[in-house]
């Protein structure tokens, strides 16, 4: 792959219903293909997204026959384009499943997967309350994948709190980090922005941050305003509230230079922690 790679992110606004919500995926990422990104991402809970989160084991599928895998292997295929799925609820028994990332080559081959390591079990201060563990079984694994010849670092929303996971991808030779989500609108006008650019400030990476927004069904309500960062903290292309998806261009030498000018992942030290 080429040093300057056009990308794009979709931002939905995902319902109940699964059909429903390929289709809204597809038609974006077609239009972000005809626009010329070669490499194209959506965001978390790209499947279906109902609450109370219980909701949502009523409909998921298993690996073997959830019917979003082969959907976008074929779609990818056919607009020879890199496609990562933010995520899908994969079922791994009665009353659990894992909230797992897909990337799938200009091929349609699934490349990699990852499965969000960090679960959002919090009451936020107007009263509403997230316990994702209660359905949700946590992944172990970071994972960099080689989209021909350039790394991305895998992550899902929750997991950007978790600056140590970001660090190790980019030491992990990761040039462009995801962060596809579905972020709560108070958390999104408070943290959102500084968080991403923390991000790409602290690692020298590019990040790419598909979000969710509006209202779903039981009511909860995401932020929107996806983004793509560059590796000195610039915005590059911001999104508002309404569905549809934003393109940037990415150099891959401005993350050898960010990393060159502050070399700080060269720089950890051992300490000890006072108790």
């Amino acid at each position: 792959m080429a040093d300057l790679l056009k990308v794009a992110c979709v931002q939905m606004s995902s319902g109940p219903v699964m059909d429903e919500n390929f289709k809204a995926a597809e038609k974006m990422i077609r239009a972000a293909a005809a626009d010329g990104c070669s490499f194209i991402a959506t965001p978390e809970n790209t499947c279906h997204m109902s609450f109370p989160l219980s909701e949502r084991l009523k409909t998921a599928q298993s690996s073997e026959t959830h019917p979003g895998i082969p959907f976008f292997s074929q779609l990818a295929q056919e607009l020879r384009v890199w496609v990562l799925i933010g995520s899908m609820a994969v079922k791994i028994s009665d009353n659990k499943l894992l909230n797992r990332s897909f990337l799938f080559s200009d091929s349609g081959d699934l490349v990699a997967m990852y499965d969000k390591i960090h679960l959002f079990d919090v009451k936020l201060a107007d009263g509403e309350a997230y316990r994702e563990s209660d359905i949700m079984v946590p992944g172990g694994r970071a994972v960099v994948a080689d989209m021909d010849g350039v790394n991305v670092g895998l992550s899902i929303c929750y997991d950007v709190r978790f600056a140590a996971l970001y660090r190790d991808l980019a030491k992990m030779r990761a040039q462009i980090l995801a962060v596809p989500a579905a972020f709560t609108v108070p958390t999104g006008q408070a943290h959102w922005e500084v968080l991403l650019r923390a991000r790409a400030i602290e690692t020298g990476s590019f990040v790419m941050a598909p979000g969710q927004t509006g209202e779903h069904a039981g009511g909860r309500k995401t932020y929107g305003h996806s983004m793509i960062i560059g590796p000195w903290g610039d915005i590059l292309a911001q999104a508002g509230e309404d569905v549809g998806y934003i393109t940037a261009e990415l150099d891959l030498e401005n993350v050898i230079k960010a990393r060159t000018a502050i070399p700080a992942l060269k720089h950890d030290r051992e300490y000890e922690v006072d108790r």
